[in-house]
């Protein structure tokens, strides 16, 4: 399984970014999904994770409720996300994960695509 992130970049407060995560491979295994993000000295930390076969509760975190979007489009294999109301906090690393069963998601993981907010 390989996955291809992108979409990231340079955005103003408040501004907004779509990323997208291009899979590609065997996936007829995978089952689990979803976002994480790091910044320099901290721990990788998970956006929003699911399940296609609903095994696992949905999960956002709390401080991208109403801001921050999952969504997928199976025809493509590719899954996105909608990131609204930036604000620098949110300058960080993004990557996209996918499992076989693991929760959260953390087999196979695309390659990281930076997103700076400035102030």
């Amino acid at each position: 399984v390989q996955l291809q992130a992108s979409g990231g970049g340079l955005v103003q407060t408040g501004g907004s970014l779509r990323l997208s995560c291009a899979a590609s491979g065997s996936l007829v295994n995978i089952h689990t999904m979803g976002w994480y993000r790091q910044t320099p000295g901290k721990v990788r930390e998970l956006l929003v994770a699911t399940s296609s076969d609903g095994r696992f509760r949905d999960y956002e975190a709390s401080f991208v409720k109403g801001r921050f979007t999952f969504s997928r489009d199976n025809a493509k294999n590719t899954m996105y996300l909608q990131m609204n109301n930036l604000t620098p906090e949110d300058t960080a690393v993004y990557y996209c994960a996918v499992g076989l069963r693991s929760w959260p998601p953390g087999d196979y993981w695309g390659q990281g695509t930076l997103v700076t907010v400035s102030s």
